[in-house]
């Protein structure tokens, strides 16, 4: 839980302009009430077990755990959850509370485009006007999810200003819902920005770690998730964060080098305490406390700054930090691919990568436990390219003259 003021640790805050602050009252007071109302949780439930196909199953990944040697791999799949990743959990519970606040319009920002089509789609079932903002650049790697989240009936407005990723789709959500407040509602992705949000959204994600705790009948000794802002993460991580055990591991995006702009590593010694789009935490910048430019191979890590909450317990030692590179990634999408018949989102492999790792120094008696966020299917544009290039073009090629033959 955080503070009073939204910290945890040295970690959080609310700073937004004066124009914010009745509207993030208003959130906060309405989330409390009904975070513990048996109707609205019963409402909730009924959707994810009906709508969001939960609880998704925890696969124990025998070819992969043969292969490598050492721990027993287990992987939660959330990417069998509709709309393919982890984002509908909180999409859902957020959208709903709006629903019951009297909000009619939803705005939120989106980078590898699940949060969006996880929007889009709650949104569509509770007959809410939706409007989602998308740099350009992760419009062009994700393309797919922008047509999903079209046909869901929302409004995708690309964003051309600074890298014309998630954190400028992040600072246009927040220009438009404060001058629209009023009837809208600002449903953000992660588990990061201004009190209440990093509590409200680890809140409704904990429900990933919740179904890990019941599905595990065996001892728990490590687990694995990926972090871009954190929200799979701290879901998965929420109910065992109070214990000493298991190992909590959180692993960012290596990209391609050390150099700014070429990763999205802020735990792992390359990050500073600063504030940015309303929250406290560790963030990559420059000399001048200016944001530095990021690159990750998924556009879901593509972001200088991290959730208040698992900077706190990286500082604190609770949770430990490590990376995977774009390269390690894509091995680990193919081992997956080709051992258990899963194909990662490119965020989870990045935790997929890294467990590769972890496991083959680990026992054959203890258990590890890989957060699948998300399904690979979105990443097609980025993976096919990268993995079987010259078929993927004559395959363009050809359906270009196809379609333009009709």
């Amino acid at each position: 839980m955080s503070d009073k003021k939204g910290y945890f640790g040295n970690f959080g805050g609310r700073y937004v302009p004066e124009v914010l602050r009745a509207s993030l009252m208003e959130l906060e007071e309405s989330y409390r009430k009904v975070i513990d109302d048996p109707d609205f949780k019963k409402e909730l439930s009924d959707l994810h077990k009906h709508f969001t196909g939960r609880p998704t199953p925890l696969l124990k990944a025998e070819n992969a755990s043969k292969e490598l040697g050492g721990a027993t791999i287990y992987i939660k799949l959330e990417g069998l959850a509709n709309t393919g990743a982890h984002k509908i959990n909180n999409a859902l519970g957020q959208a709903l509370l709006a629903k019951r606040m009297g909000k009619t319009r939803i705005i939120a920002e989106t980078g590898a485009g699940q949060h969006g089509v996880a929007t889009a789609s709650a949104c569509a079932r509770l007959g809410l006007e939706c409007e989602i903002y998308m740099g350009s650049e992760d419009i062009r790697r994700q393309h797919p999810n922008v047509f999903w989240m079209e046909l869901f009936g929302a409004k995708v407005i690309p964003v051309e200003s600074g890298s014309r990723t998630l954190k400028d789709a992040v600072n246009q959500a927040f220009r438009d819902w404060t001058s629209s407040f009023t009837d809208t509602h600002y449903l953000l992705g992660s588990a990061l920005g201004p009190a209440p949000y990093p509590e409200m959204v680890r809140s409704f994600q904990s429900i990933i770690g919740e179904e890990v705790k019941e599905q595990a009948e065996f001892p728990i000794h490590t687990m694995v998730a990926c972090v871009g802002g954190g929200s799979n993460a701290i879901g998965f991580f929420s109910p065992f964060i109070d214990r000493d055990k298991p190992r909590l591991v959180g692993v960012e995006a290596g990209g391609r080098g050390k150099a700014s702009g070429e990763h999205a590593v802020r735990m792992s010694g390359m990050g500073s305490p600063g504030i940015v789009q309303g929250y406290k935490s560790c963030f990559l910048l420059d000399e001048d406390g200016q944001v530095e430019p990021t690159h990750s191979i998924s556009a879901g890590l593509d972001y200088p700054g991290i959730g208040p909450q698992l900077a706190h317990l990286g500082e604190t030692g609770r949770i430990e930090f490590t990376s995977s590179t774009d390269e390690e990634t894509l091995k680990a999408l193919k081992f997956f691919a080709r051992t258990e018949g899963i194909i990662f989102a490119m965020e989870s492999a990045h935790a997929g990568a890294a467990a590769m790792k972890i496991a083959k120094e680990m026992k054959q008696e203890e258990n590890l436990i890989i957060n699948m966020s998300g399904r690979g299917d979105k990443d097609i544009f980025i993976s096919a390219p990268a993995l079987d290039k010259e078929s993927w073009l004559k395959f363009l090629d050809e359906e270009r003259e196809r379609i333009h033959g009709k």
